[in-house]
């Protein structure tokens, strides 16, 4: 008979499932049926009956381009005949930083080095034209259509004369060979940065992708709710006969833990300042790494707690590092910074304000200039202080000016959370001009 599993063992195995599923996803995509059709429409034309094609899928990061254009990808791929009649040529402006690279990777992808071979050409166009040609067969139907996917399409548009994108518009417009090129940008701008010439061979189809179009925010949260449940329940087929008690319980768990109003408002605050899926995924992560033999449930505190860390001021965090001096020295450039409205100031400026609040309270220990001085050049290399037109060597470094980048509830958070403060600094802090 099979034995159950312990709860020290049904934990391990339930985080280990989980974070599979949240950090391996499977190619799923949410939503946009009119645009994965539009798309799909594209490619399916190019392939099977020759057409040649160009478009823009424009969305903000996060959105879902690369998911959706891999998606359509794959729907074709899984037809028997793709192979023979297509080829994926994928280019990205991040790593393609000129023509010569990117010409010289879709001849790779290709598969035409050998054709290739020491050709020496005399344009960019007469190259591109010979990789054509050399996919040709005679008849148009059996022809390779080639299609071009330009991952962070807008980094095209900075190579010299646009001659890629020039050439490539030019051979899908004037149906040369059976040519899709797609491009997937977050530049919405996008438009504004081709050339005369090359927007005029653009067929100016634009998909545009925002995460929630079309949703209502109630419908928007209750989607959000569905994935969160999706993601952390588990079906018996996932786990082996012993666990399947223990998944039962969990997958109760799971449910009740969704109907938490905390956990819930947790939710919606993320969904507010990020809506993306990805976002969603990395902060289960460290959610569900906090499961373990001693702590086998998540409840309401583990949310609670991930979402105080994940939203955390990173200055404020820096603050909490610094040392007593220094927190002093930032804590009288807030102050000066009120006093006089956001004007500049300069390490004269702080010292003597560090020297009035140190000579009124015994307890704090003096300290040299020297020391002082350099306590505030490392606030400037942390860059919490910038200087006002750069360095001048015509100008002492203590009289040079600087501009304070913290807000006074910045200065206050910090000073709240940092551990063993005098409290003549905390009180210093929490009064008026000083």
């Amino acid at each position: 008979m099979e034995k159950t599993l312990s709860v020290g063992d049904g934990v391990v195995l339930c985080r280990n499932i989980i974070k599979k599923k949240l950090l391996l996803p499977e190619n799923v995509f949410r939503g946009h049926e009119k645009e994965r059709n539009h798309l799909s429409e594209l490619l399916r034309r190019t392939v099977e009956m020759g057409e040649s094609n160009s478009a823009l899928v424009i969305g903000p990061r996060g959105c879902g381009k690369t998911t959706l254009l891999n998606i359509v990808l794959n729907e074709l791929k899984n037809q028997k005949a793709f192979h023979k009649k297509a080829i994926v040529v994928e280019l990205n402006g991040l790593m393609h930083t000129d023509d010569r690279l990117a010409l010289k990777d879709a001849t790779r992808q290709m598969q035409l080095e050998t054709a290739v071979g020491d050709k020496v050409f005399g344009s960019f166009a007469e190259n591109l034209t010979f990789l054509l040609q050399c996919l040709k067969s005679g008849d148009k139907e059996k022809s390779k259509s080639i299609i071009f996917i330009l991952e962070e399409f807008d980094l095209f548009c900075n190579h010299h004369n646009q001659t890629l994108l020039y050439n490539l518009f030019n051979v899908a417009q004037s149906a040369q060979a059976p040519i899709c090129v797609v491009g997937l940008t977050c530049r919405f701008d996008v438009m504004e940065l081709l050339e005369k010439r090359v927007k005029s061979r653009f067929s100016h189809r634009q998909i545009f992708l925002f995460s929630d179009s079309g949703q209502k925010e109630q419908s928007s949260f209750e989607i959000r709710m569905a994935l969160l449940k999706s993601l952390l329940m588990l079906s018996e087929d996932e786990v082996c006969l012993a666990a399947a008690v223990f998944v039962h319980c969990w997958n109760s768990q799971v449910e009740d833990l969704c109907m938490e109003e905390s956990v819930r408002d947790v939710i919606r605050k993320m969904l507010n300042m990020d809506n993306s899926e990805r976002t969603l995924r990395s902060f289960l992560t460290v959610v569900v790494s906090r499961l373990s033999p001693t702590h086998p449930s998540l409840t309401p505190a583990d949310f609670l707690q991930v979402h105080k860390w994940w939203t955390r001021d990173a200055k404020v965090a820096m603050l909490e590092g610094l040392s007593v001096l220094e927190l002093c020295l930032v804590i009288a450039m807030k102050h000066q910074t009120e006093i006089y409205e956001g004007e500049p100031l300069n390490f004269e400026m702080v010292y003597r304000r560090y020297l009035k609040f140190s000579s009124q309270n015994l307890t704090v220990q003096n300290v040299e200039k020297p020391i002082i001085l350099k306590a505030f050049e490392h606030l400037k290399s942390l860059e919490l202080v910038m200087p006002i037109g750069g360095q001048s060597s015509h100008i002492l470094k203590e009289f040079q000016l600087h501009r304070f980048l913290l807000t006074s509830q910045q200065v206050t958070d910090a000073v709240k959370q940092y551990q063993g403060l005098p409290t003549e600094v905390s009180q210093w802090a929490a009064s008026s001009y000083q």
